[in-house]
């Protein structure tokens, strides 16, 4: 268990729209609860139609509204198409969040060519494409948040995942960049990138017991995070109280990298 505590963000984003990539599972689908629940509108992206649906269907049963929009994050084609649909639809993108992302883990000597250009091109293209397309909505209208999920990976390395934390190395990289590109008085446009540690989901689910209790030996906080945990960070940087927060990586590991 993550041990979570309750939450305790009050935001209020009635009114916006946001997108929410690799919202079918995880910390991407606690994302886009989290910012359904504050009254933002929800895109729903992921590949899989069939989990997206169960997604839109919590937050339409909490009263909220949401939409599916399947989608390959790493298909140019496919992204412009998204977003000319929702632009047509909605009329404005005021919120932007990059989360979806995959592992093929493994020592480096053994990791093929085609595992490093799948987690790079799902981890890291996708965070390009995506950002590329909302900033040019954002910049019609003026204002805009693009936050960025990460991982502490991309900041202290991890044996084993060589491509994902070069890819979400990449994603910081990218975010400080942006975030000075499109940032100006008359157009108030942020970009900030979310660092979790290690938090609790089916993957360390996997892990057992045994190697999830060293693992929390190595966080001062001594326990796993919980995806909420994350989403409450989202809901910070997309809110009103983070409007002059840009460029800043936010960790939220348990004081794993302090």
């Amino acid at each position: 268990m993550s041990e979570q505590p309750n939450r305790r963000v009050q935001v209020d984003l009635s009114g916006q729209t946001a997108l929410v990539t690799g919202a079918s599972r995880g910390i991407g689908k606690a994302i886009a609860l989290a910012l359904g629940a504050a009254g933002a509108k929800v895109g729903c992206i992921a590949r899989s139609a069939d989990k997206l649906a169960e997604t839109v269907e919590e937050i339409t049963s909490a009263g909220g509204a949401a939409e599916a929009f399947p989608c390959d994050v790493t298909d140019e084609s496919a992204v412009t198409a998204l977003f000319e649909k929702v632009i047509e639809e909605w009329g404005q993108l005021d919120i932007m969040v990059n989360n979806a992302g995959i592992t093929k883990d493994g020592l480096l000597p053994r990791m093929t060519a085609d595992d490093w250009d799948a987690v790079i091109s799902t981890n890291l293209r996708s965070v390009f494409l995506f950002t590329k397309a909302a900033s040019q909505a954002m910049m019609r209208t003026r204002r805009g948040r693009i936050i960025n999920i990460s991982s502490v990976s991309g900041l202290m390395g991890n044996p084993g995942q060589a491509n994902y934390s070069a890819s979400k190395a990449g994603v910081v990289g990218f975010t400080r960049t942006v975030a000075k590109e499109l940032a100006s008085k008359r157009r108030p446009i942020t970009v900030n990138a979310i660092c979790p540690g290690f938090i609790a989901s089916d993957m360390t689910e996997t892990l057992g017991e045994a190697l999830q209790e060293a693992i929390k030996q190595n966080v001062p906080l001594q326990r796993l995070g919980a995806a909420e945990e994350v989403a409450d960070g989202v809901l910070y940087l997309a809110s009103e109280s983070g409007a002059y927060v840009n460029g800043h990586v936010l960790t939220i590991d348990g004081g794993m990298t302090a």
